[in-house]
């Protein structure tokens, strides 16, 4: 295959820019893949479809050699015994989940540099800029995506570490954290003033500065919603202090709405990557009583904040929360 370096005047074909990506020929059909693999046709359509590949018929030419070693590599797992059929397709589809968002997301971030938000799709010859980056410094990107794949499993299994060490095996694997969301005010009215590059804009740096808080104040950015977000902390203060300095920065960001923050301290059950049970419910609820640029706590998390001098907590009318029964709500600020 020639590589799209060689000619910038020549605009890469789909084919070659597949492979290139892949690194490696498009050469083996799914019946190659299967008997070259060393699996069941039915199993390797159940892992396809959990990377999310799309249907392949029996002849077409669509696999590297890159995939054959991963169903190597899927089968040595499972006969050395580290995972079952299901383990496998359940990680599988971590992975494929997973780097579904990160590559669109890096392919929207690299388009962006060059037509600079413009509605316009891009030129032949911004297709052949990118394609000739991307060829330069894959290396770079995949070693960055490796590296924070190790970085991330680091902190989620020292996580796991702590909680082994005081669980009682007698009761689901749940552990005690402060879970937070954080949502912007009237985001459907803006929504509706915004045209979709502007938007994408303001939640582009909404979530950037979350999780620029989240991560400078040790805790974890579980997921992002669009206008909301949703992060966890191991410890009380902590959870306060990410609460209280999400709302002042993005306070501080003159093209951002204010945000609702609500955070309570309680069991939660860490599940794929996310977190669940009363306490998350708990701070929904209480993202809906803040008001614009405040923090709103649970009584848990009050007393546990309440010997904080870093903090003064004030209560707040009682009231009903679905699902939930009356709660006791309380406002979270800065002492000074």
């Amino acid at each position: 295959m020639a590589s799209p370096s060689d000619d910038r005047g020549a605009v890469p074909g789909p084919k070659e820019v597949e492979e290139l990506l892949l690194g490696g020929e498009l050469r083996y059909t799914r019946v190659d893949a299967v008997e070259l693999g060393g699996v069941t046709k039915e199993f390797s359509q159940r892992i396809w479809r959990a990377l999310g590949y799309p249907h392949m018929g029996d002849d077409q030419v669509a696999f590297t050699q890159g995939d054959i070693e991963a169903l190597c590599r899927i089968r040595k797992l499972m006969d050395d015994g580290v995972l079952d059929e299901d383990g496998v397709i359940r990680l599988v589809r971590a992975f494929g989940q997973t780097m579904t968002r990160l590559a669109e997301w890096q392919v929207d971030l690299l388009t962006s540099m060059f037509t600079a938000d413009s509605p316009d799709p891009p030129s032949a010859e911004m297709v052949g800029q990118l394609v000739a980056m991307a060829e330069r410094h894959f290396d770079d990107f995949e070693r960055l995506v490796v590296h924070a794949w190790r970085r991330q499993l680091a902190a989620a299994g020292t996580r796991a570490m702590a909680v082994a060490t005081v669980q009682d095996e007698s009761v689901p694997a749940r552990t005690m954290a402060t879970v937070g969301f954080a949502d912007m005010v009237s985001f459907t009215a803006m929504s509706r003033e915004l045209d979709e590059p502007e938007l994408a804009r303001v939640v582009e740096r909404f979530e950037e500065t979350a999780a620029d808080v989240v991560a400078s104040n040790g805790g974890r950015l579980v997921k992002t919603l669009g206008d909301e977000v949703l992060f966890s902390a191991d410890g009380p203060e902590l959870g306060g202090e990410i609460a209280l300095s999400m709302a002042e920065a993005i306070k501080d960001e003159t093209e951002m709405p204010d945000v609702r923050v609500g955070v309570a301290y309680g069991p939660v059950l860490p599940m794929r990557g996310d977190v669940f049970g009363t306490t998350v419910n708990l701070a929904a609820r209480l993202t809906s009583i803040a008001r614009p640029g405040s923090v709103v706590i649970d009584a848990e998390l009050a007393a546990q904040l309440e010997k904080a001098d870093d903090y003064t907590i004030t209560r707040i009318v009682r009231r009903p929360a679905r699902g939930l029964g009356i709660i006791q709500p309380y406002v979270l600020r800065r002492a000074h």
